[in-house]
């Protein structure tokens, strides 16, 4: 490293300590903070990770070669394995994993204050989160795009892998359900977010079209005319609201949740091509161009965060989120940390697309461009009054919260700016895209225009969770497949026709099930736990992984995050079981008490299966390190291609 460049680095270390004495009220305790120490402190600490850890584990750890030849261009199809522009693949796998758990987690967990969140979604990320994206699709990728069950079954055993398969399809349909209950929440009664999203599918459909048979290659092109037909479908939303067929885009919340599965179908069916790529493609436009304008309106504006540090929540009895700080933050923030979700883009649909292997860093960076969004969210939740926050994300009128110690102040002018009534509509969504509307319509010239901020701040959070629920629902019809081989081989063919459509209707009809019979403050918990669960069984997958690589030296960088986040969520698990048991005894009927004894066989059946598959990988663990017992990997052996510049993507 050079002089300068050591200075460089010195430099944004410095202003990284700096930021983050302000943030934790090391600087000024008695004053508000400015969010732009937020943003500034975790920009410099990403910065940091990328160019140091990020490094480290590319280069010292899992050591990518660009020689290796790729599952892309070794069993190409064109249909799940396709060679793929690296940018495009970025878009793809930053869409796929970033759906609404770093928008609405740490929305939601402002209830305990802004620092817990804010400090669990940086470090965590860095630590725990980019660690194991980055680990499990290496491990993937040089397995011939294999899934997370698959790996497990492979490099640790069938009991593992049985565990590992069912707890995951369990965990995955929990994930989508809890992701497609914010967007529901959202839509429902607001043609003008509707028809605008609902204009993303024939979009995208095009741009598959475009990019596959029209006009191939032509990436900056059909860029520039997908993302010029987005804005249209925005602005023209709000024409179709006013007229007679907005009525045609006004639907209940129930018909939004089966239309919502319906695409959900439709994603899982087609050739991932046709839509999903190009959809999530697209997305990415809207969801990295709106975080760097939203981190712009924040450096320019510099508001003040309202939120304090932390709350009289921290102990319990919220009205977001029940439970105290310890585990419940670490559970509610999901995504903005770690996710286990990731786990299984990161070995479903991304790993079979990587055209060479230096490609496989956009595991780590998308990450910590996720977690950015986290602080982002964090930070326009927080910058509201927090009467008016709780107005939004509970059912409780103003004299309650009065009674709590927050009153609301402008819950009724907020809603008039946006022009839709924003009180009692819990989720994070609507919090959010109101603090992202005050935030955008306060730069000069934006006033007048708030209630098209919030609409288009709903579209930018509805296609984080659409491009999550399309590529979540197509893993989980592998998922299926897989486990359906078993007895009946030809569902093993991903591409056969009768297993395709069976299994993908089972998946959606699965998450579509819980949203209609559940809620907020049921559902989010449980996908919180479940992601979580999730996240720990894939590191602990990515340490025997490391330890068949010959890197038994390096396995801290995933053993220490998983004892942590296990810890946690087993914790929290524990605690939402006998929630969910209790509720369940109270309820006032049958039909009411069956959901809340759903939910509670679901959450005890994940953390059993978590404590099989940790208990058989410990033992496994025991015998490869200690008492130096042979042992065997899966790893393709590679193929050299004779350069790496000879890769045409």
């Amino acid at each position: 490293m050079s002089k300068i460049s050591m200075i460089l680095w010195g430099a944004i270390a410095v202003l990284a300590a700096v930021a983050f004495g302000f943030v934790t009220g090391v600087f000024n305790p008695e004053e508000k903070v400015n969010a732009l120490w937020l943003v500034v402190a975790a920009a410099c600490f990403y910065a940091l990770a990328i160019r140091f850890y990020g490094r480290f584990l590319s280069t010292r750890v899992v050591v990518l070669d660009d020689r290796r030849i790729t599952p892309a261009h070794r069993l190409r199809d064109d249909h799940n394995f396709q060679p793929t522009n690296r940018w495009i693949l970025f878009g793809h796998h930053f869409a796929a994993i970033a759906g609404a758990g770093p928008l609405l987690g740490p929305v939601l967990a402002a209830q305990f204050g802004f620092l817990p969140g804010f400090l669990w979604i940086v470090i965590g990320a860095v630590v725990a989160g980019s660690v194991q994206d980055f680990v499990i699709l290496v491990a993937s990728m040089r397995r011939n795009g294999r899934s997370l069950p698959q790996i497990a079954n492979d490099e640790i055993g069938p009991i593992t892998g049985v565990a590992t398969t069912v707890a995951v399809l369990f965990i995955v349909v929990v994930a989508l359900a809890g992701l497609g209950l914010a967007v529901v929440n959202a839509l429902y009664h607001n043609p003008w977010g509707t028809f605008t999203l609902a204009m993303t599918i024939p979009i995208a459909l095009y741009m598959g079209f475009h990019l596959q048979k029209f006009r191939p290659g032509r990436v900056g092109e059909v860029s520039i005319i997908g993302v010029a037909l987005l804005f249209l479908a925005v602005i023209g939303g709000q024409w179709v609201a006013g007229t007679p067929l907005g009525a045609a885009f006004d639907f209940e919340r129930n018909t939004l949740v089966w239309l919502l599965a319906g695409y959900g179908f439709l994603a899982s069916v087609l050739p991932i091509w046709m839509l999903l790529v190009p959809r999530d493609y697209l997305s990415t436009f809207m969801k990295v161009g709106v975080v760097c304008l939203l981190g712009a309106g924040v450096i320019l504006m510099a508001p003040t965060i309202e939120m304090p540090r932390m709350t009289g929540f921290i102990h319990g009895g919220g009205p977001v989120i029940p439970g105290m700080l310890f585990p419940f933050v670490f559970i509610t923030i999901a995504c903005g940390a770690i996710s286990g979700f990731h786990s299984l883009v990161s070995s479903g649909t991304t790993p079979k697309m990587i055209s060479c292997e230096s490609h496989a860093t956009i595991g780590y960076g998308a990450m910590l461009m996720e977690s950015f969004v986290g602080v982002m969210a964090l930070v326009a939740a927080s910058i509201l009054i927090p009467g008016d926050y709780l107005a939004i994300n509970t059912k409780l009128g103003p004299e309650a919260l009065a009674a709590l110690g927050y009153p609301v102040s402008q819950i009724q002018t907020l809603s008039e700016l946006v022009g839709v009534e924003v009180a009692g509509r819990p989720g994070g969504a609507v919090s959010l895209a109101v603090g992202m509307a005050s935030i955008f319509s306060s730069l000069p010239g934006m006033k007048a225009l708030m209630a098209y901020w919030y609409q288009f701040a709903l579209l930018f959070e509805a296609l984080f969770i659409l491009t999550t629920i399309d590529a979540g629902t197509r893993i989980s019809r592998y998922l299926v497949q897989e486990m359906g081989a078993n007895f009946y081989p030809p569902l093993r063919d991903i591409n056969w026709i009768p297993g395709v459509l069976a299994a993908s209707f089972l998946v959606v009809f699965s998450w579509g099930y819980l949203i209609s019979t559940g809620s907020i403050a049921t559902i989010w918990p449980m996908f919180g736990a479940a992601n979580q669960l999730l996240g720990t069984l894939a590191l602990c997958v990515g340490t025997t992984v490391l330890i068949k690589m010959g890197k038994a030296k390096y396995i801290w960088i995933t053993a220490l995050p998983m004892l942590f986040v296990g810890t946690v969520t087993l914790s929290g698990s524990w605690q939402l079981l006998w929630r969910f048991l209790d509720q369940a005894g109270k309820a006032a009927s049958a039909a009411e008490a069956f959901p809340l004894y759903l939910n509670a066989g679901l959450v005890a059946s994940i953390v059993v299966l978590a404590i099989v598959i940790l208990t058989d990988s410990a033992m496994k663990w025991y015998g490869y390190l200690v008492l130096n017992r042979p042992y065997t990997s899966t790893e393709v052996v590679p193929d050299l291609a004779p350069s790496p510049t000879d890769l045409k993507y």
